[in-house]
C-alpha cells in the first residue's frame, strides 16, 4: 500500500463512483479499478459495492475515511516542509547578535526574511563578540551579527553590513567647547570607558592607538563588556566613551552624544554577518544576504 493508492480511494469517496474518480485523478478508469483491487487486496477488506449510482463504500471503508484523510494531510505537510527547507525557505535558524545590529540591521533583516520565508522559526540570542565565536565553533548558533575583524575558527562566510565612525559619550554635565564637540584630550584627560581588549582586540587596540598618536596616554578607568554598561558608567561619572554612531538613537539618562572633533584616525565600528561555508545554500546563507540587501538601502 502506497499514498497513491490511499489518495485513489479518497477520490473515489468523494466523487461516489470510479469513473468521475478516473476523471478527477486524470487517469483510465481501467486502472483506478485495477488499483483499487490491488489496495481491497493489501488490506484483506471489501471497500466499496458496486451500485447504479456508482460505488457505495462499505462499513470497513467508511471506518477508515478520516484516519486516511488524517496521514494524508500530514505526510503532505511533511513534504512541503522537507521541500521548503531543503530551498532554504524553512527550518529553524539561531542567530547570535550583539547590541548594534538591534537597532537598523536585524529588524529590517528580519522583516525581508519573514517575506521570503515565512516558514522560518527564528531563535535569537544577544552575546558578545567572543561568545559567538565560540558558539559558531560549537554550532550552537548558526549566524553571528558580529563587530569584526574577530577571529573564528572553522571555515566561515563573512559580509560587512554596517560600517560607522565613532561619537563620544559624555555625562550630561561634561563641559563641552562651543562647537559642541570634545577632542581627544578631553578623553585622554577624563579617562575612558572601553569594551575590555579581550572582546574587541582590534577595536581596543584602534581607540589606544589613535590617542597615542596624537600625542596623549590613554588611560582606561573602566571596562565593561555591553553597550548599556558602557553608558551606565559615563552616566556615572567614570569617564567618556566611544562608540558607534547609530548610539544617538538611544536616549540615554544623563549622557550626552558629541563629535569628536580630531577623531579622523580613530577606527571605524564594524558590524559583519559571519557563519559557516557549506557546500550546500542554508538558512544562514539567505539570512546574510538579505541582511547585506537591506543595508546596503
Amino acid at each position: 500500500m502506497d499514498h497513491r493508492s490511499l489518495r485513489h480511494f479518497l477520490a473515489i469517496i468523494d466523487h461516489g463512483s470510479i469513473s468521475r474518480a478516473a476523471t478527477a485523478l486524470d487517469m483510465a478508469q481501467p486502472a483506478l479499478s485495477q488499483a483499487l483491487v490491488r489496495l481491497e487486496r493489501d488490506l484483506g477488506v471489501k471497500l466499496f459495492v458496486r451500485t447504479r449510482r456508482g460505488a457505495a463504500p462499505t462499513e470497513a471503508a467508511l471506518a477508515m475515511v478520516e484516519s486516511v484523510r488524517a496521514g494524508l494531510a500530514q505526510l503532505e505537510g511533511g513534504v512541503a516542509q522537507a521541500r521548503a527547507i531543503a530551498q532554504g525557505k524553512a527550518g529553524r535558524l539561531t542567530i547570535g547578535l550583539v547590541s548594534s545590529a538591534l537597532l537598523e540591521v536585524l529588524p529590517r533583516a528580519l522583516r525581508a526574511l519573514r517575506a521570503a520565508a515565512p516558514g522560518v522559526q527564528v531563535v535569537l540570542r544577544e552575546m558578545s563578540n567572543a561568545e559567538q565565536a565560540e558558539a559558531l565553533r560549537t554550532g550552537e548558533i548558526d549566524v553571528g551579527l558580529m563587530h569584526t575583524p574577530v577571529a573564528v575558527s572553522g571555515r566561515m562566510r563573512e559580509r560587512l553590513l554596517l560600517r560607522e565612525r565613532l561619537v563620544a559619550a559624555v555625562p550630561a554635565d561634561f563641559p563641552v567647547a562651543a562647537d559642541g564637540c570634545v577632542g581627544l584630550a578631553d578623553i585622554a584627560r577624563t579617562g575612558l570607558v572601553i569594551f575590555p581588549e579581550r572582546q574587541l582586540p582590534a577595536f581596543y587596540a584602534g581607540v589606544l592607538d589613535a590617542i597615542r598618536q596624537a600625542g596623549l596616554a590613554a588611560p582606561t578607568v573602566q571596562e565593561a563588556n555591553r553597550t548599556l554598561t558602557v553608558l551606565a558608567c559615563v552616566a556615572g561619572g567614570c569617564g567618556l566613551a566611544l562608540l558607534p554612531s547609530w548610539i544617538r538613537a538611544l536616549n540615554f539618562q544623563d549622557v550626552r552624544f558629541c563629535e569628536v572633533r580630531d577623531g579622523q584616525d580613530l577606527p571605524s565600528f564594524d558590524l559583519s554577518a559571519i557563519w559557516p561555508a557549506r557546500s550546500t545554500t542554508s538558512l544562514a546563507d539567505l539570512f546574510a544576504t538579505l541582511a547585506l540587501d537591506r543595508a546596503q538601502r
